[in-house]
């Protein structure tokens, strides 16, 4: 049925999603200057009880605590990724087996891992904000929404390549020094390929200039309401 279906992402409120206007911030940043996220991550460990350290990456989840968000690769991928240099900051609720395993988790991370379980939107924003990499290796997304939130406040999504995460992050790849694509992206749904991304995206955060390139075309990606206006249009053309 392709030739007769056709699928337009969501959009997000691109005002109200700026790190330049968000008053809930430590400190407003863009795309062209990024010393405000420096502050922001500073402010974000000071709050969560992590070891104030501005060079080590911060990587970070928003989402519900169920097993089609793809907790299931991150519980068997923690300890690998927690083995390097790395924080990670988890906020959610949901199945009682995820929240113990992050709050037993945190318990062996002290200081590099902290977890609120429940839901504060200031706490998200500041979370976008101060991360550096966002996690979403969901096992279905039909379309998704935190991708996006988070690429606008300069987080670098991680996600596997299911529904709307493959329509709106694509696999970075640099060619003639060019950098290409948005984010870090794997097929199979398994803790392997999760955790090559994220190392990927580890190896790629300790090259600055390249980092701070990526980071600048995520944060300018459209994920704005006017671009998937215009995609319902031609589908209205089409039919015409």
């Amino acid at each position: 049925n392709a030739r007769k279906l056709h699928g337009v992402l969501n959009g997000i409120d691109m005002q109200r999603y700026d790190p330049s206007r968000d008053k809930s911030l430590a400190a407003a940043y863009s795309p062209d200057d990024l010393a405000g996220k420096k502050k922001d991550k500073a402010a974000l460990q000071r709050v969560l009880g992590l070891q104030e350290r501005p060079d080590t990456p911060i990587l970070a989840m928003v989402t519900r605590l169920v097993s089609h968000k793809g907790l299931d690769l991150v519980c068997e991928t923690l300890d690998a990724f927690m083995g390097k240099d790395v924080q990670f900051v988890v906020l959610g609720k949901g199945d009682a087996k995820y929240e113990t395993f992050f709050e037993y988790a945190k318990q062996r991370y002290g200081g590099r891992m902290a977890v609120y379980l429940g839901y504060s939107e200031q706490l998200a924003m500041q979370i976008y904000a101060g991360a550096d990499l966002f996690l979403m290796p969901s096992k279905s997304e039909p379309c998704g929404l935190s991708q996006m939130i988070a690429s606008r406040y300069g987080a670098v999504p991680v996600t596997r390549e299911t529904g709307g995460l493959y329509d709106s992050i694509k696999g970075y790849y640099e060619f003639d020094g060019e950098i290409y694509g948005n984010g870090f992206t794997f097929r199979n749904y398994n803790m392997y390929e999760l955790k090559d991304r994220i190392f990927a995206a580890l190896t790629l955060y300790h090259d600055p200039e390249k980092w701070k390139r990526l980071v600048g075309k995520v944060m300018t990606t459209d994920f704005s309401w006017d671009a998937s206006a215009q995609k319902y249009l031609a589908m209205y053309r089409d039919l015409c």
